[in-house]
């Protein structure tokens, strides 16, 4: 081919001839690649290099370079780079001529590749190939398909077959999976043409009659998944073991297929037999090729759907008797030895198991439309033998595939006639031991494996509690369909295990007593598979009513197996909380009708109090949780079943009245005695209201009057009054006395008597606060209850006048509470010794995979620190923690109570103040509950009482996060260019994990605000108004949104989450943005996406201000994250964002063209013409952003894609290599799963958890 004096290549630069210029590339490489060179000189090499690639004629040089075949592969390699810089960056400035000649090199370049060239050569001449597709072909290149047809056909060449598969691949997965710009602005020319070209042209004729011809891009009637497919039946024709070339080839073939089994129309997969070919494939006495077919059939059972016609022709063959038996040998082959795992076998299993369950999920889809003759017991017998793989991450597609089964209406009672079903109850039954708490040093084969399968222990719990989950749902189906047999099976075992707990263990010993033994863990297992037991009968009973013989039978059979385990002795408390745990699961659900049983279990609560042996601290401790859960589980029995006990209700109350008389209580346990008492009156429905709210009035009024006590007042005059009344005046002079700022190790430091005496000191003045007690009669009051019920109302006349009694001095309490951790306030302490404070305050917990050792040793070294100064730090910091989550805990049940407590005229300012004055102070997982505690005081406030309440309270929450987060993050970063020793660096682990926490905590708040999916509630007048008084009000999101005072903030402190370094953090950002951002175009535009105004218009000034913001500060934020390396995996987001502004802004302001215009290397035509592009109407998201990303890829000299290979080869995010191997469905089953949540994704809890530090830590109290 001649060249082009003209074309891309021109005339050398500067006046260089060529061949100066190829003399100096092959010196500079030289350079780059001998280990001889200095590394200055290696730079300079590299910078020539890369300079090169800027001139005119660089496509000329690397055409010279790469077919020139006595050229070394790593010039020839460069050529092909230069080329590829030419294509990828300067494509859009060639006129036709010069792109066409640029196409020829490409191709001419092909047309040569031999075998002697190296792979990697012939890999990167496909990969142009296909860059000049992307941007040409359908367009004015429009027999590609031909030339790849003259490839094909080129005799005795295997490898430019090979090269044609290669095309094919990379082809189909930029199109169909990529997210090149290029490609997603020709996205629908590239997939149609890409579909016409693979499908045999009788089957497009059939499966579209009546489709408009477009373009002819297509070579011959075939298609290439038939050629592909008849290559790998050649292959499999040949020696395929013995013959290296053959294997690639066949190897090849099948990635191609591989790539188009997602998108390919499935009558052509089925008209060109490629389901056969491939499953021939896994015959073969070839590892790669085998595993190759695997992933052609995984992805193709993938797919969500098949019509009938389609499940029959390409799903029903594979549950035949021949391929079930071929697949069973293919299992059994790929099971390995925990002790010797091979990797090629392993993932083979895994990968295996995937698409079993994607095909015997079809069996719950399609079970009518599979064919009468068609026998599937073969293949559910194969899918017990998988799901009983010794692997749990093997198992579990197959786990879930089960639960589908069973559930079906036809297929569940069918599967549970077989004997299969008995080996099912069986597994997971066996499976629900808790495997995160087995030691370290278990050889069993499953716990090996999960610790091979899995990074870190929360990775571990979160698949193990989806393990769980899935194992439950089977039992339960079990139970549903089989009753009477496999209920009487699940009480045999566990009976039979509870009476042999200790065979082959050592006795318990106190001296020695661990929480997590083997005897406990086996109790515990069977606990829960009863307890799934009695979920799958309580649905077996609910669907039938009327069967009252069988439900008497089943019961009977019940209270017979609960009265022999009563009879039975557990010494270990564990054990014995757990079998009362369970033993009110039965009184609560099956036996719910049986007064003299729930009496039983109640007699057995309060005349089995374990006596406390504090010469044994976690004996004692583990006393301790038994003693608690047994005042949890009678207000257990009080709350499900008050009317059962309003019988014998004088009884009980005289019962407690002699406790309580005796002396003998604590705090806690009077409480919950008498809270036990309220919940029976306060629950019962056969009791007059009159009576009731008389009853009630008689718990209440005692706590009023401890609110009206002068005394208490008095001290909450101040914060020194405060300190006086906690006791932590005499904290601090203790403090100074015993110098603790020049004691290194507190836990090594003994407390003196008057040390211990002030430890006991701290604890007992928390017992004369009205805080618990007021605490624990109103979450009585208002949990789990219905609006308008009787209870509810009964609780809204009760504490009605409290309120204005308890507020004020409550909010002193809580304000005080939050000043304790500004080390200024602490005015005993010399100015030398303020610096304690931090450390007195700073909560200790225990964090899975940061923290050294077990949860349960954590808790060992907190309870043998007890009488050190770092125990009496404890104490200190409890007494704070005690107060601050009291007050956070009555507000949240003040709230439930609407006008009783929105209604208050005053009370928004105050309230603002308490939780906010001093919230900067608080650390980072302290104000994770600060903030759980907003979301629910805006989730209970009445629409009607929002603009009175909300407005002060969410500009200060949004204010003060914004400062308390962002300082947060900047400390974060200062600490990460500091290199720290072993435990610091533990313990800023650990703070940059709660750091992420509380991020996560607050952007998900916003989006629960923000959600647009929550419409704006109706309110109704009272009965007798007029009907036209009936109004809507604004959705939160609109009110927010409405309100400068609470979005300007609200957008500031998102602003900044958009460049803080967490991706899910920055993820769930992005999309709020993306959200509101047409919110604040102007009222008269037209919504782009058709909806009707909702009627609440944003003010102009507000909108105004908003789009100047968002169209300065958030484009910034959002371009700067952009070509961060950090937010590689975020770059779709944060392009669709800017794209989203200049769709809804720039027509109406010019500051997102500004902005853009000041950027480096940004041309305004190009500028101009991407906001011309995006703006078009009609035009989908993707090309938007995909128009801006191309708009942006040269910013700082770093593409986009290039920074996703680095990001990848620096390891960026931290993703481990187990991590990165996984599937995508094992990596769902590694995660958490939610159950219900906000439109964003984020959870919500039906009740606070304000205690301490919620379910992510687990403080020491």
């Amino acid at each position: 081919m001649a060249t082009a004096p003209n074309g891309p290549a021109g005339s050398a630069a500067a006046g260089t001839s060529p061949d100066v210029i190829l003399g100096k590339i092959h010196e500079a490489l030289n350079a780059v690649h001998s280990p001889y060179t200095s590394n200055q000189a290696r730079q300079e090499a590299q910078g020539f290099l890369e300079n090169v690639k800027t001139l005119d004629d660089a496509p000329f040089h690397g055409f010279t370079l790469a077919s020139d075949k006595s050229q070394a592969p790593i010039v020839r390699h460069y050529g092909l780079s230069l080329l590829e810089h030419a294509v990828k960056h300067k494509w859009a400035e060639y006129n036709d001529e010069q792109r066409l000649y640029l196409r020829n090199w490409i191709l001419q370049l092909a047309e040569g590749v031999s075998k002697a060239d190296p792979s990697y050569i012939r890999s990167k001449t496909a990969q142009l190939w296909v860059e000049i597709a992307k941007r040409c072909w359908a367009d004015d290149w429009m027999d590609m398909d031909e030339l790849l047809v003259r490839l094909w056909q080129v005799p005795d060449s295997p490898v430019h077959k090979e090269f044609v598969l290669q095309i094919l691949e990379i082809l189909s997965e930029e199109i169909f999976n990529g997210e090149d710009t290029v490609v997603a602005i020709r996205e629908g020319a590239l997939s149609k043409a890409c579909v016409e070209i693979f499908t045999p042209a009788a089957v497009l004729t059939e499966a579209f009659p009546n489709r408009q011809q477009g373009p002819n891009v297509r070579c011959g009637e075939e298609g290439w998944i038939s050629k592909v497919t008849n290559l790998v039946g050649e292959c499999l024709n040949g020696d395929l073991r013995g013959n290296e070339d053959l294997r690639t080839c066949a190897i090849r073939a099948l990635a191609v297929l591989n790539s188009v089994m997602p998108w390919a129309i499935p009558k052509a997969i089925h008209a060109t037999n490629c389901r056969p070919v491939v499953c021939n494939c896994l015959a073969v006495s070839s590892v790669p090729v085998q595993k190759s077919a695997l992933e052609v059939l995984h992805s193709l059972y993938s797919r969500s759907t098949f019509t009938n016609d389609e499940f029959t022709a390409l799903v029903v063959p594979m549950y035949g008797d021949e391929l079930v038996d071929l697949f069973r040998r293919l299992f059994e082959w790929s099971t390995v030895d925990a002790q010797d795992i091979d990797d090629d076998k392993y993932s083979f299993a895994k990968k295996f198991s995937e698409m079993m369950s994607c095909i015997g999920n079809y069996l719950d889809r399609k079970f009518a439309s599979i064919p009468p003759q068609t026998n599937i017991q073969n293949f559910l017998s194969l899918l017990i033998t998988v799901v009983q793989s010794q692997s749990l991450v093997v198992s579990i597609p197959v786990l879930v595939t089960w639960t589908r089964l069973l559930n079906h209406r036809s297929l569940g009672p069918a599967a549970a006639n077989t004997s299969l079903i008995a080996a099912l109850l069986e597994l997971c039954s066996s499976r629900l031991i808790r495997y995160e708490n087995l030691p370290e040093d278990t050889e069993d084969p499953t716990y090996v494996l999960l610790i091979e399968d899995t990074d870190t222990i929360p990775e571990r719990h979160a698949f193990l509690g989806n393990y769980r989950r899935y194992s439950v749902q089977i039992i339960e189906s079990i139970v549903q369909l089989k009753l009477s047999e496999s209920f009487s099976h699940i009480l045999d075992q566990a009976e039979n295990a509870f009476l042999n707990l200790y065979d082959g263990q050592p006795p318990l010993n106190p001296a020695t007593y661990s929480k997590n033994t083997m005897p406990y863990l086996r109790a515990d297992a069977h606990a829960l598979v009863v307890e799934a037991a009695l979920k799958g009968y309580m649905k077996w009973r609910s669907s039938r009513p009327t069967d009252e013989e069988a439900t008497k039978t089943m019961e009977g059979h019940f209270e017979a197996w609960c009265g022999r385990v009563l009879k039975m002795k557990f010494e270990d408390p564990v054990i014995r909380k757990r079998i009362l745990q369970l033993l009110v699961a039965f009184s609560t659900s099956a036996l719910d009708a049986n007064t003299a049983f729930m009496l039983t279990v109640l007699e057995y609560i309060l005349m089995t109090w374990p006596t406390l042996q504090p010469e044994y601290k976690l004996f004692n401790d583990a006393i301790r949780d038994l003693q608690t859960e047994s005042m949890v589980e009678l207000q257990r029995l009080a709350s499900k079943m008050p009317d059962h006990l309003l019988g014998v209700y004088a009884e009980l109350e005289a019962k407690v009245k002699d406790m309580i008389a005796s002396g003998t209580l604590d705090e806690k346990r009077q409480i919950a005695y008498q809270s036990f008492l309220f919940i029976i009156i306060h629950r019962a429905s056969r009791i007059e209201p009159t009576v009731r709210l008389a009853r009630l009035t008689e718990f209440v009024n005692p706590v009023k009057d401890r609110w009206r006590d002068e005394s208490l007042k008095q001290a909450l005059g101040s914060f020194d009054g405060f300190c006086q009344l906690m006791g932590l005046d005499k904290a601090q002079k203790y403090l100074q006395q015993r110098q603790v700022h020049q004691v290194g190790d507190w836990g090594s430091a003994e407390l003196d008597a008057e040390g211990l005496a002030l430890q006991n000191e701290l604890e007992q003045r928390q017992a004369m606060l009205p805080l618990r007690i007021t605490k624990s009669f109103l979450t009585y009051s208002v949990e789990k209850l219905e609006k308008n019920s009787p209870p509810y109302i009964a609780s809204c006349t009760l504490w009605q006048d409290g309120f204005p009694l308890i507020l004020p001095e409550l909010l002193k309490f809580l304000s005080f509470a939050h000043a304790c951790h500004d080390p200024k306030n602490w005015t005993l302490l010399p100015a030398e010794m303020k610096f304690v404070v931090g450390r007195v305050l700073t909560d200790r917990f225990w964090q899975a995979g940061i923290s050294e050792g077990s949860k349960d040793d954590f808790y060992a070294r907190v309870l043998e620190k007890k009488n050190t100064l770092e125990g009496l730090a404890s104490s200190i910091r409890g007494s704070v923690r005690f107060v601050r989550e009291t007050c956070y805990a009555i507000i949240y049940c003040m709230s439930r109570l609407d006008v009783q407590f929105y209604g208050f005229t005053e009370l928004p300012g105050p309230l603002a103040n308490a939780l906010f004055a001093d919230s900067f102070s608080l650390s980072a997982h302290q104000v994770i509950n600060l903030l759980n505690l907003v979301r629910y005081l805006v989730d209970h406030c009445p629409v009607e009482l929002r603009e009175h309440f909300l407005p002060p309270i969410l500009a200060t929450c949004f204010q003060q996060m914004d400062t308390k987060i962002t300082s947060e993050w900047e400390n974060l970063g200062r600490r990460g260019e500091v290199r720290a020793a072993a435990d610091e660096l533990t313990e800023e682990m650990k703070a940059e994990s709660i750091l992420r926490q509380l991020t996560y905590s607050a952007v998900v708040m916003v989006a629960d605000f923000l959600d647009p999916t929550k419409t704006g509630p109706t309110v109704h007048p009272p009965d007798k108004a007029p009907q036209a008084e009936v109004k809507t009000q604004p959705s939160l999101r609109k009110f927010c949104l409405m309100n400068s005072s609470i979005v300007v903030p609200l957008l500031l402190f998102c602003s900044h989450a958009i460049r803080m370094h967490d991706g899910r953090c920055c993820g769930v950002v992005l999309r709020v943005f993306r959200s509101i951002v047409p919110e604040f175009s102007p009222q008269e535009s037209p919504k782009r996406d058709g909806t009707l105004s909702d009627g609440f218009p944003i003010p102009e000034g507000t909108a105004q201000e908003i789009r100047e913001f968002i169209s300065t500060e958030v484009l910034k934020a959002a371009i700067s994250s952009l070509h961060d390396p950090y937010f590689v995996e975020s770059q779709k987001d944060l392009g669709s964002l800017i794209a989203s502004i200049l769709v809804s802004y720039c027509q109406v302001t010019p500051t997102p063209r500004t902005i853009l215009c000041s950027l480096p290397n940004i041309r305004q035509q190009d500028v101009d013409q991407t906001i011309e592009y995006v703006t078009r109407h009609g035009l989908p998201s993707r090309q938007q952003r995909a128009a801006v990303l191309d708009l942006l890829k040269d910013l700082k000299g770093v593409s986009i894609s290039e920074m996703g290979k680095l990001s990848k080869s620096l390891g960026v995010g931290g993703r481990s290599s187990k991590k990165a191997g996984r599937s995508k469905m094992a990596q769902e089953f590694m995660t958490v799963v939610e159950t219900t949540g906000t439109a964003t994704g984020a959870p919500r809890k039906t009740t606070p958890d304000l205690e301490g530090v919620a379910g992510m830590f687990n403080d020491e109290g």
